[in-house]
């Protein structure tokens, strides 16, 4: 896939695919990126998750809280606030209807003479 193609759409559902995750459960930066990368959307480096996570929380959307490490160094943890828990639920309802726009449009593109 063309990375900077990728780079465009990652900006648009990056913000969503994280909710997404903690909506499963809470989690540390390094460990969302490697969901996000068994996922399949690609590395995603720290540059661009931490000021996600960061504008995330000042809109309330997401908690963080510290936690020190079994064998190494504390590390800060991301939960859903409840009014995550709700932006998670309705930001997939609109990714679905859009997202299915857009299949819409290239399966008539792909299926017309």
């Amino acid at each position: 896939m063309d990375q900077d193609r990728r780079g465009q759409w990652l900006r648009g559902v990056l913000d969503v695919c994280v909710l997404a995750l903690l909506a499963r459960r809470e989690s540390y930066g390094y460990e969302l990126a490697q969901a996000l990368d068994r996922a399949g959307l690609g590395q995603i480096q720290g540059g661009t998750l931490y000021p996600v996570l960061l504008r995330l929380q000042r809109t309330g959307l997401v908690a963080a809280h510290w936690r020190d490490g079994e064998a190494g160094p504390a590390r800060k943890y991301y939960r859903l606030t409840p009014s995550g828990e709700e932006a998670v639920r309705r930001l997939s309802t609109e990714w679905r209807a859009f997202a299915g726009r857009v299949d819409d449009l290239l399966m008539e593109e792909v299926t017309s003479p």
